[in-house]
Order: structure tokens, then sequence, then C-alpha cells
């Protein structure tokens, strides 16, 4: 798998920790306010977005940690 780039990981979790829980949290008081349906559905469901693409970016952040320390325990061996 090809590693995913420094800008774009730092977009993802810009999207993740703040644009998904912001729309979120505006369609969620927003939408009763003027009786659109279905507002708590779809708040609920951006925040499982929000929430699984944080544990993805977090899981490759661990592993891209993980590759660098290897890396360096390489290097210091020779």
């Amino acid at each position: 798998m090809k590693p995913m780039s420094s800008k774009i990981y730092d977009v993802l979790k810009w999207i993740a920790i703040v644009g998904l829980p912001a729309a979120s949290t505006l369609i969620g008081d927003v939408f009763p306010i003027w009786n659109i349906p279905y507002g708590a559905e779809i708040a609920n469901t951006i925040t499982h977005v929000a929430v699984f693409l944080g544990a993805c970016l977090m899981i490759s952040n661990m592993q891209y940690k993980k590759q660098q320390q290897e890396l360096e325990d390489t290097q210091k061996e020779e």
C-alpha cells in the first residue's frame, strides 16, 4: 500500500477533527429549527463517519511511526 502524503493526511485530519463535527452540530441544531426532516439521522451519520475517519487516520499514523522507528533502529545498527 502506498503511504499517504503529509498534505493529504493533514487535510483528512482537519476534516475528521474540525469539519465533520462542525457540520454535524450545525445540521443537528439548525434542521429542527426549520422543520427539515432527518436532521438527527444526518448529524449522527456525519458523526459516525468522522469517528471512522479518525480511527483510520490514527491507525495510519501508528503504522507510519512504527516504520520510522524501525528505520531509525536500522540506521543506528549501521
